[in-house]
């Protein structure tokens, strides 16, 4: 199993060029999901300058990755932690959100 994101579903307003667009997701840790919406927002004409990538915990590979992938658009995090383990989660990290959030854990 990897960690990498599949597209499931997308649907976007016109003039993306010409907007400002706030990205959120709880948790950056691969980096994989926030390169991948924001290559689909770049694909669909927003500029990386317009975009601001939030989230509440990260670590450095995903901050890295952000960096290396999308140069120009500005994260606003709230914590960095340590690293992330063997199985892509971010250390020591809050748990897994979506099991948090959905009340499956």
């Amino acid at each position: 199993e990897t960690a990498e994101p599949i597209l499931m579903y997308s649907k976007l307003p016109n003039n993306l060029e010409h907007r400002y667009i706030l990205l959120a997701d709880p948790m950056l840790a691969t980096g994989g999901s926030a390169c991948k919406a924001i290559e689909v927002l770049v694909h669909a004409g927003a500029r990386q300058e317009n975009i601001f990538f939030a989230n509440v915990i990260t670590c450095p590979q995903g901050l890295q990755r952000l960096a290396k992938e999308a140069p120009n658009v500005r994260i606003l995090t709230m914590a960095i932690d340590d690293c992330l383990n063997e199985r892509a989660y971010i250390c020591p990290g809050l748990g897994d959100f979506g099991d948090r959030f959905y009340g499956t854990c």
